[in-house]
């Protein structure tokens, strides 16, 4: 009996080496966010003047394993809670990018004409604005917070999710069981969700993985420049944009291992996306 799609795209995917890296990352700080309260030694928030800017592990500190802040916080505790925060506003501001540029992008392919017209034309003004400069405009017409933080990167993300899932409803909407839906009186509705919206999720959940990592990214981005999470939170953007001066005092770690955390959660998500491109769609596996 031949294989099931699923089946064979996770045996494909079991074969990528580098997904199964960029899985194995993706977990490790899941179970980091999951665990965090067990795995923090000290309370991300609690300041402690007297230890300010202790060097960690390197100079025998073993109390602070990854040195302090000009806070004297735990930086690797305050790195732990921002796991949570961090990989929450990128899950939730691809959802929002998601929801809004997936149905937009399947009502604009399936119906065509005036509405095909019309939202491509909205993503055509969006485009038009680099993205973090559109995140920017949103999260300061939004005001300040991690919430409206996500909702701006949410938004900048649904046009690039529009135009994809706009072209595979085309492709679908003119194939045969379509035309055959609609010849035995299946109205829009049912056509789309029981059989456009499936046959597209595949794309949608490729894409979405692929934009985790830059949504981490733009968020930390946001953080930085104070339109995000605000103090005393610890998200891994605002701990580079409260400390980022401490680098030319020779106090590097404060800021290196925040940006580790990031450059490596993002690693993890693109290698992730990539093999998830190739395993869902044939068209792009490579013969082993």
């Amino acid at each position: 009996m031949e294989e099931s799609f699923v089946r064979e795209s996770l045996r494909y995917l079991r074969k990528n080496k580098s997904a199964m890296f960029g899985l194995g990352i993706v977990i490790m700080f899941i179970l980091i966010a999951i665990f965090a309260p067990l795995l923090a030694s000290h309370e991300p928030n609690i300041q402690n003047l007297k230890n300010n800017l202790k060097p960690g592990f390197w100079s025998g500190n073993k109390e602070y394993f990854l040195g302090t802040d000009e806070f004297g916080r735990d930086l690797l505790s305050r790195i732990i809670y921002g796991t949570r925060v961090s990989l929450s506003t990128g899950l939730v501001a691809v959802f929002i990018g998601v929801l809004l540029g997936g149905f937009a992008g399947i009502f604009s392919g399936f119906f065509g004409r005036w509405i095909d017209n019309l939202i491509m034309r909205i993503t055509d003004i969006m485009f038009s604005l680099p993205s973090i400069l559109l995140a920017i405009v949103i999260a300061a017409i939004l005001g300040r917070g991690l919430s409206k933080a996500m909702i701006a990167i949410g938004i900048t993300y649904a046009p690039q999710i529009a135009r994809i899932v706009r072209s595979e409803t085309i492709v679908i909407s003119n194939t045969e069981f379509i035309e055959a839906s609609r010849a035995i009186g299946c109205n829009n509705a049912r056509t789309i969700f029981v059989h456009v919206l499936p046959n597209v999720t595949s794309v949608i959940i490729i894409y979405g993985t692929l934009s985790l990592g830059s949504a981490i990214l733009d968020a930390a981005a946001l953080g930085f420049l104070g339109l995000g999470a605000q103090p005393p939170t610890a998200e891994w953007g605002a701990m580079l944009s409260q400390s980022f001066h401490s680098i030319t005092g020779g106090y590097w770690w404060v800021e290196t291992f925040p940006g580790f955390a990031i450059l490596l959660t993002v690693l993890g998500f693109n290698l992730l996306g990539d093999g998830l491109r190739d395993a869902l769609d044939p068209r792009l596996r490579r013969k082993a």
